[in-house]
């Protein structure tokens, strides 16, 4: 679990006028683009600048998402600048559960879960995590109690 010492890893995204709908409020389909956006930064900061761009083409690895949840708390708008803070929750043999939950000025906009499997990009076929995979995530995990 996550050392008490440890920083969440926090994206932050610029929602601008037009992300919003008439109702002066983020798309609904924006909030699963902002989380990805934000796993996918996280996969940069960890992995030495390689997101999933790179992980496919450089490394032959892919991670399909297999699930997908957001639960939603308060309106994201372009008022305040979106933090969104990613967290592994769990890594299995061959998957990685990612939560995100997006806060706008301390207040938390929605929280999701996201599954991903390994692949081999070029096949397409699952594999278990890379050892070096295994080795950056295993100190990083979080309760997914923990906020």
């Amino acid at each position: 679990m996550t050392k008490p010492d440890q920083s969440p890893f926090i994206h932050e995204i610029r929602v601008t006028w037009g992300d919003c709908d008439p109702a002066k409020i983020a798309y609904t389909a924006r909030l699963p683009w902002f989380a990805l956006d934000a796993i996918n930064a996280w996969w940069e900061d960890h992995l030495g600048g390689d997101g999933w761009f790179q992980m496919e083409l450089d490394r032959n690895m892919g991670t399909p998402f297999v699930h997908m949840s957001l639960d939603f708390t308060s309106p994201v708008t372009p008022r305040h600048r979106l933090m969104c803070q990613v967290d592994p929750l769990k890594l299995g043999t061959t998957s990685i559960t990612f939560r995100v939950i997006g806060r706008q000025d301390g207040v938390d906009c929605f929280t999701g879960r996201f599954v991903c499997v390994f692949t081999q990009a070029d096949t397409f076929t699952k594999r278990p995590a890379p050892q070096e995979i295994v080795d950056i995530v295993t100190p990083l995990l979080v309760s997914p109690d923990a906020g």
